[in-house]
C-alpha cells in the first residue's frame, strides 16, 4: 500500500509518500527518517506492485527455500539464489525486494510482513517464532506439509467434480441438439399429416420450433446463461456468498463444518509447534472458521485465558469432535497438544476424503439417470403420435 502522509521536520512541513503494509508501518517508517506525522492524506494500493506480489507462488517459494537451507546455505544466500534463478518478472521483482529489505537490516519475518498479498499472517508468525528459536527449516517444513495436505484435499474435490460436470455438459448439448434440430423435423411431418397429437407432444414440438426459428437469439441466451455466472463467480465477494449458501445445505453443512475444524486443528498445530502461545494462536486462526464458529472460538479463548483446560473449552463451545476431544485430552496430559491437534486434523482429512469418494460415486449414476430420463422423455414425446397412430391402425 502507498500512504500519503503530511509530515513535519526540520525543513518544515511537506507531503510524503510511503510504501508500507499498514498505516502503523508507514508512520514508523516516517518516524525512522526523522519526520513527525501530522496526518494521513490517503492510502491506495499500488496495482502494479500488488500484481507483482501475486506472481510469487508461496508453496513453491517455501519448498525451494527449505531445500536450499537444508543444503547448508544461510538465509541470505538462499534468497539470492532463488532471485538469480527466477525467470518470471513478477516473482523476480518480489524476491529482489525481499533481498534488498533484508540487506537493510530488517528481520526475515518483518520483511515478509511487508508483502501481505503473498505471505499470510500464519506464515509470518511461524517465521517470526522460528527466528527466535533458530529452527527456520523445521518451521518451513511444517508449513509446506500443512499446505500440501490442504492442496491434496482441494485437488480431490476438483477431480471429483470434473466427471459430473462433463456429464451435465454432454447431456445438455445432446438435449439441445434434439430440441433444436430433430424435433423441428418431426413437427413438419406431423403438421402435414393433419392428425391431432397429444398436448405434451404439442408443447415439445412448439418449443423445438421456437428454437429453430430464432437460432441466434437462443445462442445469445445460452452464452449469456454461461457467461453471467462465470463473471459473477470471478468476483471474490459474490463467489464467497454463493459458496457459503451452498455449504448451508443440509447434506453439506455438517461436512463443511468438519472440514473447517480440520483446517483449524492443523493451523493451530503449526503455530504451537512454532512456539506461539495458545491464546495468541487461537486469535490468529479465527478467520479460518465460519462467523458462527468464530464467536464460539472467542468464548473458548476467554475460557482458556481464565484457566480452563483447552479440550474442555472447545467441547463446551462445540468446536471439538468426539475424536478430537479424546486426542486433545491425551495431548494435555502428555504435553503434546500440537501433535494431537495434527493427528485430529489428519483423521478428519482422511474421513473427508473417503466421503468425497463416496459422494462422487453416488452422484455419477444419479446424474446419468437424470440425463437419461430427460433425453428419453424428449424421444418418447417425439414418437408418441406415431405410437398412437400405430395403435389406431392395429
Amino acid at each position: 500500500m502507498q500512504f500519503h502522509l503530511q509530515v513535519q521536520g526540520t525543513a518544515g512541513r511537506r507531503a510524503l509518500a510511503v510504501d508500507a503494509a499498514s498505516e502503523a508501518e508507514a508512520i514508523r517508517a516516517a518516524a525512522r527518517d526523522g519526520w513527525r506525522v501530522l496526518a494521513i492524506a490517503g492510502a491506495a494500493a499500488a496495482p502494479a506492485r500488488a500484481a507483482r506480489q501475486q506472481a510469487l507462488p508461496l508453496l513453491q517459494f517455501s519448498q525451494e527455500l527449505l531445500a536450499l537451507l537444508e543444503a547448508g546455505l544461510n538465509l541470505s544466500e538462499a534468497l539470492a539464489t532463488l532471485h538469480n534463478k527466477e525467470q518470471r518478472g513478477g516473482a523476480r521483482a518480489t524476491l529482489a525486494a525481499i533481498v534488498q529489505t533484508l540487506q537493510q537490516g530488517k528481520s526475515f519475518s518483518d520483511t515478509l510482513a511487508g508483502f501481505p498479498a503473498i505471505f499470510p499472517d500464519i506464515y509470518v508468525a511461524t517465521v517470526h517464532a522460528a527466528e527466535r528459536s533458530g529452527n527456520l527449516p523445521e518451521a518451513l517444513a511444517r508449513y509446506v506439509g500443512y499446505q500440501l495436505q490442504f492442496d491434496a484435499i482441494r485437488k480431490k474435490l476438483v477431480a471429483a467434480a470434473i466427471y459430473p460436470s462433463m456429464l451435465l455438459l454432454v447431456g445438455a448439448l445432446v438435449t439441445l441438439f434434439l430440441l433444436g434440430y430433430v424435433v423441428p423435423k418431426f413437427s413438419v411431418v406431423y403438421a402435414s399429416s393433419g392428425r391431432d397429437i397429444p398436448w405434451m407432444s404439442q408443447m415439445l414440438l412448439g418449443f423445438g420450433q421456437s428454437l429453430a426459428a430464432h437460432p441466434l437469439l437462443c445462442l445469445a441466451a445460452l452464452l449469456a446463461g454461461v457467461a453471467a455466472p462465470a463473471l459473477i463467480l470471478a468476483r471474490p465477494a459474490p463467489r464467497r456468498r454463493l459458496i457459503l449458501a451452498v455449504l448451508r445445505l443440509p447434506v453439506l453443512s455438517a461436512k463443511a463444518a468438519e472440514f473447517r475444524l480440520a483446517r483449524f486443528y492443523r493451523a493451530l498445530s503449526l503455530l504451537l509447534h512454532a512456539g506461539i502461545a495458545l491464546s495468541k494462536a487461537l486469535a490468529m486462526v479465527a478467520t479460518m472458521l465460519l462467523p458462527a464458529q468464530q464467536a464460539q472460538l472467542a468464548r473458548a479463548r476467554r475460557a482458556v485465558q481464565e484457566g480452563q483446560p483447552f479440550s474442555a473449552a472447545l467441547e463446551q463451545n462445540g468446536l471439538a469432535t468426539p475424536v478430537a476431544q479424546s486426542l486433545l485430552r491425551v495431548g494435555e496430559n502428555t504435553g503434546r497438544l500440537g501433535d494431537m491437534l495434527e493427528r485430529s486434523a489428519k483423521f478428519h482429512d482422511e474421513e473427508f476424503a473417503r466421503w468425497v469418494d463416496w459422494a462422487s460415486r453416488l452422484l455419477e449414476p444419479l446424474l446419468m439417470m437424470l440425463i437419461g430420463v430427460v433425453i428419453g422423455g424428449v424421444v418418447v414425446l417425439m414418437y408418441m403420435p406415431i405410437f398412437e397412430l400405430a395403435g389406431s391402425l392395429s
